[in-house]
């Protein structure tokens, strides 16, 4: 079965190809421009080191969410567009989840950590699985950095932009019982998307293409606005 799967959630744009669990290619940029500007080139250029179209695709992965609002809209976009095109089925990935690979084959306990700003995260728990993959211990949430790393009673491995701004106080927090994934493994790897998504299909687990919508966690800044009855901000 041949899988494209699609990271934009954070930073980066991630774009893999794999043959079953085979990675065939994968590009990830870190170019600081909009994803728009490079996603679909990225594409083009991934289909063709492959040397294959997008119409041998049997599979189309993607993260979610969580991460930034337009990161993950513009991923779920663009699937949305493939996935009417081809007529492949689609599963999604939770961004977590994807990054939570990296610091696999693990016996400790694995937090990804995505920076949230105003002093919160996206985080989860995870421990490896049967298979490989990440297991969930606790699901993913927005939340104050302080009382979730307090709620933590054993050795953790922190990965991710948010253990990276905290690393002090996850050190002051939990002395002698954190370990920091290294600089190569804080990114997200679209292969792990693909892998991951590809045990999920096999369990049945498919999106329904044109509905699904990403997992954001937190509202939006036009939507905190509407709740509380404010107009959009004119210059």
């Amino acid at each position: 079965m041949l899988t494209l799967a699609m990271d934009t959630a954070a930073g980066t744009v991630g774009l893999a190809l794999l043959d079953g669990e085979v990675i065939l290619a994968e590009l990830c940029l870190n170019l600081g421009r909009h994803h728009a500007e490079v996603l679909l080139p990225a594409l083009d250029r991934l289909c063709s080191l492959a040397g294959t179209g997008i119409e041998r695709v049997d599979l189309i992965c993607c993260t979610t969410g969580p991460g930034s609002f337009t990161g993950v809209r513009m991923g779920a976009s663009t699937v949305k567009g493939l996935a009417l095109a081809t007529g492949k089925p689609v599963v999604g990935v939770s961004t977590l989840e994807a990054l939570a690979m990296n610091a696999l084959p693990s016996s400790a306990l694995i937090c990804p950590m995505l920076d949230a700003r105003k002093n919160q995260v996206y985080a989860a728990l995870y421990r490896e699985g049967k298979k490989g993959l990440p297991e969930p211990v606790r699901p993913e949430v927005l939340t104050d950095i302080q009382p979730f790393l307090e709620g933590l009673g054993e050795d953790v491995v922190f990965l991710g932009d948010g253990a990276t701004r905290y690393e002090t106080l996850i050190g002051e927090t939990l002395p002698g019982r954190f370990v920091r994934a290294s600089g190569i493994h804080q990114g997200i790897r679209a292969s792990a998307v693909g892998l991951i998504g590809l045990e999920r299909y096999n369990k049945g687990d498919i999106l329904n293409s044109f509905t699904f919508m990403p997992r954001y966690l937190r509202p939006s800044e036009a939507e905190v606005n509407k709740q509380l009855g404010k107009g959009p901000c004119r210059a």
